[in-house]
């Protein structure tokens, strides 16, 4: 009998989704023969003003060192994030961006038999960290796109060991506000780790902080990420905080050396600089302004966003992307998110912004 590989591995990865990342400039140009430096990637939420300066410099002189292994401990950059959060540097564990550390998370306390609730169509990563423990995803519909919170309070059974909810939302870029959120936690039972995915929150004013909801030992554990506002996709370094108790527990979990010295370097430089941050915030919002703008005038349904993103109904959500492709625009099809009428649509910069509306307004045409 000849015993196959698909015999030998774990049960849970037959049925284990795969996440589809947005398609990059250089496989459409080479599909569609288009020049790589006329296409607009807009479908991966990268931040179109790159990184700061400060960062990419940083990351350069890190590279003169990059024969040694990098500081496991990560101890520079959990003092600068200690120092930029207020907190103590105990409370931060980093990753290989911040979807390592929700691995991270599935890892220390999902398995057979554990559930983990989140919203249906809410980031993939959440059902996929959760399958892959063998462990089941609870998944409970959104009402306007936005998580409703209080039905996600009722999934919660003896089974919940996650309760996963991003604010904002992505691919929706809707989000809930502090007064909900701190109504949710306080519902939550004992048994059961809160986790609010801060990806895109320097990208709202006030945006929700529970801090004081960690210092009072309510079991809430948040993380973020330097790949969207900071511009340091390509380096992948994010990072999660919570109780001392909790992230030595994590830590356990954690691999050694996952975040390489270039990423650790640039990630602290881009903490420093803030004034870029609020460059971003400002260009962020003009261009948000622009999609909206135009897409009310071409008649098009969108969903308000939070975020570095607007999500807009075309009719067919596959056919658009495939159509917007050939004009040299790339944006994300929403089909796996049970949004097969939607596209998703980055925050570009004004030029960008423009050149993909043109193309949409010859798609709705055609």
């Amino acid at each position: 009998m000849t015993i196959r590989y698909s015999d030998l591995v774990k049960p849970e990865l037959h049925s284990q989704p795969i996440y589809q990342p947005g398609k990059p400039i250089e496989e459409v140009a080479r599909e569609l023969g288009l020049d790589p430096r006329g296409i607009v990637k807009l479908a991966s939420n990268e931040n179109p003003l790159g990184a700061s300066e400060a960062a990419i410099e940083a990351g350069k002189a890190a590279l003169e060192e990059v024969e040694m292994y990098p500081d496991g401990g990560c101890f520079e950059l959990k003092r600068a994030l200690a120092e930029h959060r207020g907190l103590a540097p105990e409370q931060f564990i980093i990753g290989n961006g911040s979807n390592e550390v929700l691995e991270i998370i599935g890892h220390a306390l999902l398995g057979p038999g554990d559930e983990a609730v989140m919203g249906k169509g809410a980031f993939i990563v959440y059902k996929l960290v959760t399958l892959l423990f063998g462990a089941t995803p609870v998944e409970v519909p959104m009402q306007n796109f936005t998580h409703d919170l209080e039905a996600m309070a009722a999934a919660v059974t003896d089974k919940t060991k996650v309760v996963f909810l991003p604010s904002p939302d992505n691919p929706s870029g809707t989000a809930n506000t502090e007064a909900e959120i701190r109504a949710f936690v306080e519902k939550l039972p004992e048994h059961v780790l809160f986790v609010l995915d801060e990806a895109y929150a320097e990208y709202v004013e006030n945006a929700p902080d529970l801090r004081d909801l960690i210092a009072a030992g309510k079991k809430v554990f948040c993380t973020r990420t330097f790949s969207k506002i900071y511009g340091l996709a390509g380096l992948r370094v994010g990072y999660g905080y919570g109780s001392p108790e909790l992230v030595s527990l994590l830590n356990r979990a954690r691999e050694p050396f996952n975040v390489n010295s270039i990423a650790q370097a640039a990630a602290i430089a881009a903490l420093g600089d803030q004034e870029f941050v609020a460059d971003c915030q400002a260009a962020n919002e003009v261009g948000r302004l622009q999609l909206e703008t135009g897409f009310m005038s071409l008649g098009c349904e969108y969903i308000r966003s939070f975020a570095n993103f607007v999500t807009v109904k075309v009719g067919d959500g596959v056919r658009c992307f495939e159509e917007l492709q050939k004009a040299g625009v790339i944006v994300r099809p929403l089909a796996p998110y049970g949004m097969p009428e939607w596209v998703r649509v980055t925050i570009g910069l004004p030029e960008q912004n423009q050149v993909a509306l043109q193309a949409l307004t010859s798609f709705l045409k055609s």
